[in-house]
């Protein structure tokens, strides 16, 4: 088989775990969306001596922590929205996961190992 034909080899030719990565990442990235980053939870104090944080019942807050251009960033995350940013961070993990998973398939195939067993 040439490298043309493999490029565009038909789903039925694929390895059964290769059609289950390619369906799942689809699943994913056609879907709600996927968040790079790390949730921080952080506790703070406002400064303001009458408040519930100067005794020691700090402020909570959400940050997503990210790099973006080689620097560290961190984006506040509101109460409404944490279910969802939850849901995008760990969508974009599984993505990532499932990249390389496909990868490694490839790298096998590459090398000229049989792939069509693989579970």
């Amino acid at each position: 088989m040439s490298e043309k034909d493999r490029e565009k080899m038909p789903r039925g030719a694929m390895a059964a775990q290769e059609r289950r990565l390619r369906s799942r990442l689809v699943q994913l990235l056609s879907g709600q969306g996927v968040l790079r980053g790390t949730l921080s939870a952080r506790e703070r104090t406002c400064g303001k001596a009458c408040c519930r944080c100067a005794r020691g019942e700090k402020h909570g807050g959400l940050y997503l922590v990210f790099s973006e251009a080689g620097r560290l960033r961190q984006v506040f995350v509101s109460h409404s929205l944490e279910p969802r940013v939850r849901r995008w961070v760990a969508q974009y993990r599984e993505v990532r996961e499932l990249l390389d998973t496909l990868a490694r398939l490839h790298l096998k195939r590459l090398r000229g190992e049989d792939v069509s067993g693989d579970a």
